[in-house]
């Protein structure tokens, strides 16, 4: 379609120009111009046409080679932006025109060229971004060669570079935030003043005087620390000012109407806490000084107070009696007694725990003992309400819970011992030889009242039965007359007589018959079935040892002996 009209143009201009030329001989006929002028002019107008052709294909010839000049020198802008922005070479389509070409390089020159430019221009503010956040962080900034295109995956990995750096600074201005924060709120607390100046720094309202570093972190925290420290050394500074503006308040018995610092609210800081905690202190002092045997008589009541609480024999109260019995009231004596009293309040909340111990060990062999005395009492099994099946049961638990307690106790005062490297003494002596030194007692004076239950039963078995008034009316049974044998069971009979003055004896006679054993016989079998309590613990690393005895052979040595007793009263209920 296209050449069809070109075609139809250059026939329309060979038409114009023969119609001119005809039109021109017309004229020149007309004038009479003669053959050779009209030869000539004809040339003039060939020579016309022909220069303006030439010029017209010399223009088009200069088009021809600027637009291939063109195109190569495109092609070489796009090889080389390409290799820059990390692209695929730019290919040229088959069968274009070279103006078509022209123009298809052109396009894609510019557009390649405005992505270089967005490139750049991205890369700029990405590093601007990074390095602001580098040097709040002091971190090493992403690395792109200067004068290099950055390719699409370095700007995401920038990018990337950059979130994560920017989460970092979230976090740690968090963290800086709140140990500011906290720092600023215990010398609020504390009454600090800033000293140092990171102390200045972190207490700055000015957020951007701090970079974000790790080692800034730490410094903080460190700090933070540090004035915890301070503030726990301040509130024991305190709480012992208290104390002793308490002791010396109640050591001097001054009035109610006088402590009006005791009722007075906490004041802001610490340190005016202490300050106001220090002037009662100083004052309370120079009133003490005034009442030096007073206060010192009831420093003296304070110490025989702890004394008995931590335990301590005559022995360890003879260290300090010297002191204690001074009549010469002075400063220095009543100096002396605070030390003393001081020292033992260390020593009873360190060893509160071993103390406790040993008070529940107490209480246990307390409630042993009566349970103890109680089984030798015959009219315990006439109590009603199942008062008699409690006992049985608490004794059993307490038998049992004995054991555990010493041995929970011997390790206590191992460790105790290993770690002050000194022997734990109660009441002047070793605990554990304490403990053994009561069961001992227990085993004794068991066997003793034993002797003496055996005792009275050889008297009143040969105790001579008394004879009945003459003429007596109402004689009362009549005591029968068994013959007693060597392996027959006791069998008591009674005889009651009266006389005419309203007066009677009793008389026991104890017989062997064959028969049910005695209760107490039954009740020393039962024990020697059962399996025992747990040994107890003895004390071993003492130059002087007391009789080792275990509660099993208590048990059993009173069995033993119950066993071998031939005659017994029945009316005993003699029950281990």
């Amino acid at each position: 379609m296209g050449s069809r009209r070109s075609e139809a143009m250059a026939s329309s201009l060979v038409t114009g120009i023969n119609h001119a030329m005809a039109t021109l001989v017309d004229i020149w006929d007309s004038i009479g111009i003669m053959e050779e002028q009209r030869i000539e002019r004809m040339q003039t107008v060939k020579k016309y046409i022909e220069d303006l052709l030439k010029d017209m294909i010399t223009e088009e010839e200069s088009l021809r080679h600027r637009i291939r000049t063109s195109i190569i020198t495109t092609q070489k802008q796009l090889d080389t932006l390409c290799l820059e922005l990390s692209m695929e070479p730019y290919k040229v389509e088959e069968g274009l025109t070279v103006l078509q070409m022209e123009k298809n390089l052109r396009i894609r020159l510019e557009a390649l060229l405005k992505e270089k430019t967005e490139r750049l221009r991205e890369l700029n503010e990405l590093r601007q971004q990074d390095e602001e956040l580098c040097v709040t962080l002091c971190a090493t900034p992403y690395y792109i060669p200067s004068g290099s295109m950055p390719s699409c995956t370095q700007l995401q990995e920038l990018k990337e570079h950059i979130k994560n750096l920017s989460q970092e600074k979230e976090s740690r201005v968090k963290v800086f935030s709140g140990l500011r924060e906290d720092i600023r709120s215990l010398m609020d607390e504390m009454g600090h003043e800033p000293e140092t100046s990171l102390e200045r720094e972190s207490v700055c309202s000015d957020t951007d005087i701090f970079l974000l570093t790790h080692e800034n972190i730490k410094a903080l925290k460190l700090l933070l620390s540090q004035l915890e420290m301070k503030k726990e050394s301040l509130i024991l500074t305190r709480d012992k000012l208290k104390d002793r503006a308490t002791s010396l308040w109640n050591r001097l018995s001054c009035p109610e109407e006088e402590a009006v610092e005791f009722k007075q609210e906490a004041l802001n800081t610490l340190c005016d806490e202490i300050r106001r905690w220090q002037n009662v202190v100083d004052r309370l002092e120079v009133l003490q000084r005034a009442k030096l045997e007073e206060v010192i008589d009831k420093v003296r009541q304070e110490l025989v107070v702890l004394w008995d609480k931590c335990m301590f024999g005559p022995e360890q109260r003879e260290a300090f009696s010297a002191h204690f019995c001074d009549d010469n009231y002075t400063e220095e004596l009543l100096t002396l007694h605070d030390q003393e009293l001081l020292k033992l309040k260390d020593f009873y909340e360190t060893a509160r725990p071993l103390l406790e111990s040993i008070e529940k060990w107490e209480k246990h062999w307390a409630l042993f003992q009566d349970f103890e005395r109680k089984a030798a009492d015959p009219n315990r099994f006439s109590n009603r309400g199942g008062a008699l099946l409690k006992e049985s049961k608490d004794r059993a638990k307490v038998q049992k819970l004995l054991p555990k307690l010493e041995e929970e106790l011997k390790a206590r005062i191992e460790a105790w011992e290993k770690n002050q490297d000194s022997p734990f003494l109660m009441k002047g002596q070793r605990v554990m030889e304490y403990i053994s030194k009561q069961w001992e007692e227990h085993r004794l004076q068991k066997d003793k009242e034993k002797n003496d239950r055996m005792s009275k039963k050889d008297n009143s078995l040969f105790k001579t039965p008394t004879k009945r008034a003459h003429g007596q009316a109402n004689s009362g049974v009549t005591p029968s007359k068994i013959r007693k044998t060597p392996n027959q069971t006791a069998l008591r009979t009674t005889t009651m007589s009266s006389s005419t003055s309203s007066t009677s004896s009793v008389s026991s006679t104890f017989l062997c018959v064959p028969g049910k054993p005695p209760l107490s016989a039954k009740r020393v079998k039962t024990l020697e079935t059962c399996p025992g309590p747990r040994t107890p613990l003895q004390e071993f690393n003492t130059d002087k040892k007391p009789v080792s005895i275990s509660y099993s052979d208590f048990t059993s040595d009173l069995s033993r002996k119950a066993s071998h007793s031939s005659v017994l009263n029945s009316t005993v209920k003699d029950v281990l």
